[in-house]
């Protein structure tokens, strides 16, 4: 069987280990003893020992924290023959195919792979395997480097602006009368009602919101609000700004290699 070495098991290195279970057999490494007790529990190998879990694999998936990464490359001596996925933010190509050695590729999930609902991005030279490893949990798209981090800011980011989004729209039901909980349940229900309408009629979102607002109507009323207060340009700022981090992480990265590890 395949042995798939997760490096770093935080939220998405976790989330990635339980959809592959079963398929692969997988070693996991983690900074804390409480992170490899937590994932020992899922029945697979665990281990401090980065080295030890790359020499051991065939296909290793990066899933530390992008700074964590050059300590990685410490004490990794010989990537020699792996196959090397990267989901680290802002972490080139170019770096990894440096240091490596070997086949790399640079993947961007999101955090929906915890319900094998990911939209991954992925750069590299195609790959079957490397497609069905992410198909474990969620959609993929093979994709040129140059999307992305743009790709992060908008899909690996986009959850957390989507929460922030619901968020703001069930304080406004709980300001107009409606309990807490039904309104949360009730944004959910209409977030996901109007995606699955949106892939349905596969049309532009301003048909759906020609369809909804009526002349004099309550949804004119709020539209003007949003138009106002410029939500649109905000949205757009947001994942701009989110955007150039990840392209800021990955010159730092690359550039904090050069020099502390002379690759």
């Amino acid at each position: 069987m395949l042995k798939i070495a997760v490096v770093g098991s935080g939220k998405i290195g976790t989330s990635i280990i339980k959809s592959i279970i079963g398929k692969y057999e997988v070693i996991a490494t983690a900074r804390s003893k409480e992170t490899l007790a937590r994932i020992k529990d899922l029945g697979i190998e665990t281990t401090t020992d980065n080295s030890y879990a790359v020499k051991g694999s065939d296909v290793v998936i990066l899933s530390v924290k992008p700074y964590h990464f050059p300590s990685v490359v410490s004490q990794v001596k010989s990537w020699e023959g792996k196959t090397v996925v990267s989901v680290m933010a802002g972490v080139k190509l170019s770096t990894l195919t440096r240091i490596t050695k070997t086949k790399v590729f640079r993947a961007m999930p999101n955090i929906n792979a915890s319900i094998l609902e990911s939209s991954t991005a992925v750069a590299g030279e195609e790959d079957s395997l490397v497609t069905e490893i992410l198909e474990s949990f969620g959609k993929v798209y093979w994709v040129q480097e140059e999307l992305i981090d743009a790709w992060t800011a908008l899909v690996g980011s986009g959850p957390a602006f989507l929460a922030e989004i619901i968020d703001a729209l069930v304080m406004g039901g709980v300001s107009v009368g409606i309990p807490r909980d039904l309104a949360y349940h009730a944004v959910l229900d209409v977030m996901k009602g109007t995606a699955n309408m949106l892939k349905a009629k596969a049309y532009h979102p301003s048909n759906l919101r020609d369809e909804v607002t009526t002349p004099a109507g309550t949804t004119i009323r709020g539209l003007a609000i949003l138009e106002r207060e410029g939500v649109k340009s905000a949205l757009m700022e947001t994942i701009e700004a989110a955007f150039k981090r990840s392209r800021e992480i990955g010159d730092e990265i690359d550039k904090g290699i050069r020099e502390k590890l002379n690759v």
